[in-house]
């Protein structure tokens, strides 16, 4: 899979987002590591805390489905610019799917590819938890 396919087809899925409240529209197609394609689009609700990412839907797709070794995300918008993903999103990827590839593209079709590390530092993970004992009632 070439990652310029995978830049169109997170384009492609931002087109079913359902953005109503703030017309911004984003899709995401994240690439496993067999090949195969999730994607995603975000879906707003009228009880803003309720709205949910593209990337968090077709990461949630793939893991509903038995997917756990990922390769890369595009994330697509219909800014011609860059639009990373949010806070929530980048937790929820690098807990779901580790220091994968994430391409942002433009609505020119230009691309460009980061490391999620990149974009959260100093994560929270698993790693955090080992330590912890719960206490007893």
């Amino acid at each position: 899979m070439d990652y310029k396919d995978l830049a169109t087809a997170a384009g492609n899925a931002k087109r079913h987002s359902h953005s109503p409240y703030s017309k911004f529209r984003v899709g995401a197609a994240l690439l496993t590591k067999d090949g195969r394609i999730f994607t995603g689009c975000n879906i707003e609700n009228s009880s803003y805390g309720l709205t949910i990412c593209a990337e968090r839907v077709a990461l949630f797709k793939a893991v509903s489905e038995g997917e756990t070794s990922f390769r890369a995300i595009a994330i697509a918008s219909d800014e011609d610019a860059y639009t990373p993903p949010c806070g929530a999103c980048r937790q929820i990827i690098y807990e779901l799917a580790g220091d994968i590839d994430i391409l942002l593209t433009k609505t020119s079709g230009r691309y460009r590819v980061y490391k999620m590390l990149e974009f959260l530092p100093h994560p929270f993970g698993s790693k955090n938890l080992k330590n912890v004992r719960h206490k007893k009632k």
